[in-house]
């Protein structure tokens, strides 16, 4: 990871509205407002060896596709991951046909999934959704002593590549 993106991401985060408490489905559509687009949630079941998430924008809305199949702290990493992407812009293209049959391809603009992003893609939606998920954690502060010690490790990764 460099500097670069380290800033970008970071800054990126912090720019994000959190709601206090973090609720996710308030955090969506709080992106959705910022973002003038709907975003749809659109429980899924996981494939073994496809994406754990996908994003998909139609000229109607974003859509998110999650697994049902999996644990809500998961779940919730997920779905900032995805979020992370739509909010740095990236885009990518896969076989739609391939992967939603029913869908005309002609109506999907992009479709993100994880087998698809560069690495540098990955990297960045991945740091946002840690940064993010580190800020909603921090705002409910369950548990101080580590929220304290994520801090502390966020800070020298920051002098690091900041």
């Amino acid at each position: 990871m460099d500097r670069k993106l380290w800033r970008r991401c970071r800054k990126l985060a912090d720019d994000l509205e959190l709601p206090e408490p973090f609720d996710p489905a308030e955090f969506v559509r709080g992106v959705a407002a910022s973002r003038d687009r709907p975003i749809e949630l659109l429980p899924a079941r996981a494939i073994a060896g496809g994406p754990c998430g996908l994003v998909m924008s139609t000229d109607r809305a974003d859509y998110i596709l999650l697994p049902a199949n999996t644990s809500a702290l998961h779940r919730q990493h997920i779905l900032l991951h995805e979020i992370g992407h739509l909010v740095c812009g990236h885009s990518g293209a896969v076989d739609v046909g391939a992967l939603l049959p029913t869908l005309s391809p002609k109506l999907v603009q992009r479709v993100l999934g994880r087998t698809v992003y560069t690495e540098v893609q990955e990297q960045e939606a991945e740091l946002l959704a840690t940064l993010v998920a580190h800020r909603a954690a921090r705002g409910h502060d369950p548990a101080p002593a580590e929220n304290a010690r994520v801090s502390r490790g966020l800070a020298l990764v920051e002098r690091w590549f900041g």
